[in-house]
């Protein structure tokens, strides 16, 4: 007589999340998910995360997914979700599939409308996951009898549609045999839908029409073509057409800078002269995956002519003013691919893509400033490393810096939640800590400030990230956008390089850790290039380099977008008037 396989609900879960390729799981303790962390600490193969408060979580879950194609946070009801929320919104805002799973009250107490703690005290238990369903695409709330439907529907939806999802696990429930067997538990079926086969076959024989008409074609690479993990596709058509490329600021190394058709980042006001003449001259723009914020386009400045522009997208595919409803680029492009005409005649340039070295002002002597800080820094970042670079000066620091091949650039250019850049780097170290990738964070003075603390998880993880933190002494791109001289853009200065002496770097207790490099400011350029050589040589060490620039100095490309988003608003009042 045979006898039925049981599983727990919480087992359940992490098998489908380890069978996603998760191997660590962050988060903070809380009474409402300690069952269920007793399951992930003792279940082989995924970590527990233990990170310092729930937004770092948040951030840290993102960057892992960023790399890893997915990620998982687990948070406590009420007061854990809602410190985390803010970052799964950055998660939803920029397409990165993170599941959130929160610990929530007993089954029971729920029923009865008990004022427990954590709760707003009025016998509502579903306020919170509520609140989640803006910024979630799917949701569940775990049952006896629904859990292993809804944890394959809502993991199914987070990877097809590359969003975050919401995931209800009361605390009596994790511990809850359910009648399985795990030798006969099928894989997921992430089969993307297929086009309608006449709107697909309409546009496909619409854009090649298009493309025999064109003489000069470019191609533009956005956000959406990462975030689905197209890129491969991408290099294909890219290869196939041998049309010139150029990427967004959101696509930041999608394509290999030494590759012989990459051509520069186009955003707008903020690309070079040279970028912006060959997009400008081109009489058909094929653009994949477009994300046109205001930051990804330059304030606004993206000057593309709709009467010119074929935009492939997941939900449909745009030929200028027509819309091919649900023909989804992840079928289309590899079809047009195929379907390219060999005898194509191809736009080539003389001159291959260069970033020139800036012309620096004789007066800032042996100052860093940004003009030369950009420039120089891709000296000392090896081949295949992450940089993660934070909201405000750094993001646009990168726009026009050059990319050493294979690297990964993390920015939250649409969202823009500073600080995000320290959770996210600790989350893409622990993705790439297998392929051993370097990981580099960006971050501002004041995004540091809201924090630090995962600055401890740092080293507790063993990491060996390159923290570089540019102190210009407050919110510079506040500063730049409104209020200059206002205290509110003042911050209060910290020894910011002693972060790893303050948190536990040293101590007995913390023996088992990483191992600390260079701790300490520059102040100048052969400082800083000196410090930058031996950070690149001590690969097993984590470091902290406190960069000091001159206050109010900021990227150029920074400045630009301010400029095009300041006339953008000037152009829609006077529309109003």
């Amino acid at each position: 007589m045979s006898t039925q396989q049981k599983m727990t609900i919480g087992n359940y879960l992490l098998r489908r999340l380890k069978s996603l390729g998760i191997d660590i799981i962050f988060g903070l303790p809380g009474d409402y998910n300690l069952p269920f962390l007793d399951q992930v600490e003792d279940f082989d193969g995924i970590e527990w995360g233990n990170n310092c408060n729930e937004l770092n979580a948040s951030y840290a879950a993102d960057g892992y997914a960023r790399i890893r194609g997915i990620a998982a946070l687990v948070t406590t009801f009420g007061v854990g979700e809602l410190s985390a929320i803010n970052g799964i919104a950055g998660s939803y805002a920029e397409m990165v599939p993170v599941v959130h799973i929160v610990g929530t009250p007993p089954t029971a107490s729920q029923a009865s409308g008990a004022i427990l703690h954590h709760t707003l005290g009025n016998g509502n238990f579903r306020v919170f996951a509520n609140m989640y369903k803006e910024v979630t695409i799917a949701q569940a709330n775990l049952t006896k009898l629904n859990a292993v439907e809804e944890i394959d529907r809502v993991l199914t939806q987070c990877l097809l549609k590359g969003r975050p999802v919401y995931i209800g696990l009361a605390v009596d429930l994790s511990d809850y045999e359910i009648n399985i067997d795990p030798a006969n538990i099928k894989p997921l079926n992430l089969t993307i839908p297929r086009n309608p086969k006449d709107e697909h076959q309409a546009a496909l024989e619409n854009i090649l029409e298009l493309v025999h008409k064109a003489k000069k074609l470019v191609i533009i690479v956005d956000a959406c073509a990462i975030r689905h993990e197209m890129m491969k596709q991408v290099i294909r058509f890219v290869e196939r057409t041998q049309l010139p490329v150029y990427v967004t600021p959101m696509a930041k190394g999608g394509i290999d800078e030494n590759h012989p058709q990459f051509r520069g980042v186009f955003s707008g006001n903020c690309s070079t002269d040279q970028v912006q003449k060959e997009v400008y001259d081109a009489d058909l723009i094929l653009s994949i995956g477009s994300m046109n914020s205001d930051f990804n386009t330059g304030g606004f400045t993206y000057r593309l002519s709709q009467k010119k522009t074929i935009e492939f997208h997941t939900y449909h595919t745009k030929v200028f003013y027509a819309i091919y409803d649900k023909v989804d680029m992840r079928q289309l492009l590899p079809d047009l691919t195929e379907h390219w005409p060999a005898n194509l005649a191809h736009q080539h340039f003389d001159k291959p893509f260069t970033i020139d070295p800036p012309v620096l002002n004789p007066k800032h002597q042996n100052e860093i400033i940004h003009e030369y800080f950009w420039h120089k820094l891709p000296d000392f970042i090896p081949e295949n490393s992450i940089v993660v670079a934070e909201t405000g000066t750094s993001e646009f620091g990168i726009f026009n810096m050059r990319a050493p091949k294979g690297v990964t650039f993390l920015t939250q250019i649409l969202w823009g939640s500073i600080g995000y850049s320290v959770g996210a780097a600790l989350g893409a170290a622990l993705a790439g800590k297998k392929d051993n990738r370097r990981v580099y964070v960006l971050v501002g003075d004041g995004s540091f400030q809201l924090v630090c603390q995962e600055i401890s998880s740092m080293l507790r993880f063993k990491t060996n990230i390159i923290v570089i933190l540019l102190n210009n002494d407050g919110y510079t791109i506040e500063k730049l956008i409104h209020g200059p001289d206002r205290a509110y853009n003042n911050i209060q200065m910290w020894r910011y390089y002693k972060s790893f002496e303050y948190f536990g770097d040293g101590l007995k207790q913390n023996r088992d850790q990483a191992t600390t490099g260079f701790a300490g400011q520059v102040k100048t350029r052969d400082e800083f290039e000196k410090t930058m050589a031996q950070v690149a040589k001590e690969t097993d060490k984590t470091h902290f380099v406190e960069v000091i620039m001159p206050p109010m100095d900021a990227p150029q490309s920074l400045v630009l977008t301010i400029e095009g988003t300041r006339e953008y608003k000037k152009r829609e009042r006077e529309m109003q008037e």
